[in-house]
């Protein structure tokens, strides 16, 4: 079968974005910036079947990114490319997952940890802690409280009557705190 000729990658003012120029930007990562990549990672892969783990996830948006599948914007930090690159692939799975198994059984399947006694210790006493770093802010409370039930963001948003500014300032800031305390949280 011959091999199709894919398109050069592009952006909207087409300027072609050379593979060589996106392994040397990766090649510029700082041990910071390496640092953020592996907890957003960590975030994005919680609650994704077993298979994937977070660095799936890291290696895979790196991929896409060196194979032209997606594309760079210049004005765009490589951590903010990378960071949504695995959000886009998270939500990807879940869809599959969801297209796989009726709602309630996903959801089941997700949050059942008994299958592993140590894995369930250890998502208990992060939680336990968050929730202790979080318990002056209600918005961030409701927040986590939605996460741990598998709710979406704009079912969290509606059941907790939080407007989407709020909700996006709330992650913001849970997001920095968690990062400064070295503990993750599931992305929504």
């Amino acid at each position: 079968m011959p091999k199709l000729n894919r398109p050069i990658p592009r952006l909207s003012d087409n300027r072609v974005i050379a593979p060589t120029q996106t392994a040397l930007a990766l090649k510029l990562i700082t041990e910071m910036d390496l640092l953020r990549l592996k907890s957003i990672a960590r975030l994005h892969a919680r609650g994704l079947s077993g298979d994937v783990a977070w660095d799936d996830l890291l290696q895979e948006a790196i991929t896409r990114m060196l194979t032209g599948k997606r594309i760079k914007p210049d004005d765009l930090s490589m951590v903010a490319f990378l960071a949504g690159t695995m959000r886009s692939l998270r939500a990807d799975h879940l869809r599959r997952g969801r297209n796989h198994h009726d709602n309630s059984r996903a959801n089941s399947e997700l949050l059942d940890l008994s299958a592993d006694p140590e894995r369930a210790l250890i998502a208990a006493e992060e939680l336990a802690k968050i929730r202790h770093l979080f318990a002056d802010d209600p918005v961030a409370l409701s927040i986590i409280s939605g996460l741990a039930e598998g709710l979406s963001a704009e079912q969290i948003r509606v059941n907790h009557h939080i407007s989407r500014r709020d909700y996006d300032s709330a992650r913001k800031r849970m997001r920095r705190c968690l990062l400064r305390e070295g503990l993750t949280c599931a992305s929504t």
